[in-house]
């Protein structure tokens, strides 16, 4: 298993160090290298990525700015001269941050919480419930249960689950149809919601993970009837 990498940095010296490190690596395969976040956010519309390999500093657009331009990124590990950008990187939920220069042990430790995450994100497990979605051109697993609620988005729906949100281009009816209904019950014309997560209703809400999601009058005896049967 190789995660599929890119590396986005404006210097060339650095992105050649970095390849060296991937290119050496066995859970690794370099698809494409870019001099800025454009051409990056261009490309990942024509590769599927596992990994990026992302420069803060880069001119116009930063590494942060190209990261919030993304629907739903893949895991990145950030690359940078400033140990100050630290603590702002994890608030982008990227897998790792490496201070340059960048040494063969911590670039391994990376790619090992890389691959590790990985595995768990696309764990097979057989008697696990699980439908197949796509998403910024990757196919992904999603298993049942990881869903806490669907939330309607205009033509898209976005998937809430505990390890990210996932945006599929889809309708609310017909997405519906895929999931069992013993466990998913649609409460609102936006949302449905995973019944086995629901902490607490009343007439108007249901509380699923600390979010308040809306529950329709119409809905409020036939969500009390399914989840007796729960």
């Amino acid at each position: 298993m190789k995660l599929k990498s890119i590396i986005v940095d404006d210097s060339s010296m650095q992105r050649m160090a970095v390849a060296k490190l991937v290119n050496n690596h066995p859970h690794l395969a370099l698809v494409a290298e870019y001099s800025n976040a454009i051409e990056a956010k261009n490309g990942l519309k024509n590769h599927e990525v596992d990994l990026i390999f992302l420069d803060v500093e880069m001119p116009i657009i930063s590494g942060f700015d190209l990261l919030e331009a993304l629907e739903n990124p893949p895991q990145v590990i950030l690359i940078t001269g400033k140990p100050d950008y630290a603590l702002k990187a994890f608030d982008y939920d990227v897998t790792d941050y490496l201070h340059k220069p960048i040494t063969l042990a911590r670039f391994e430790a990376s790619v090992k919480r890389a691959v590790a995450k990985f595995e768990q994100m696309n764990r097979v497990d057989e008697d696990e419930e699980h439908i197949f979605v796509k998403s910024n051109l990757k196919k992904r697993k999603v298993i049942l249960n990881d869903i806490k609620w669907i939330e309607a988005l205009g033509d898209y729906i976005k998937l809430v689950t505990d390890e990210a949100n996932i945006v599929i281009l889809s309708t609310m009816k017909s997405f519906e149809k895929q999931l069992p209904a013993e466990k998913f019950l649609r409460i609102h014309k936006s949302y449905i919601v995973n019944l086995e997560k629901i902490e607490k209703f009343n007439s108007k809400n249901v509380e699923v993970g600390g979010r308040q999601i809306p529950l329709s009058r119409n809905k409020k005896t036939e969500l009390a009837e399914a989840l007796a049967n729960v």
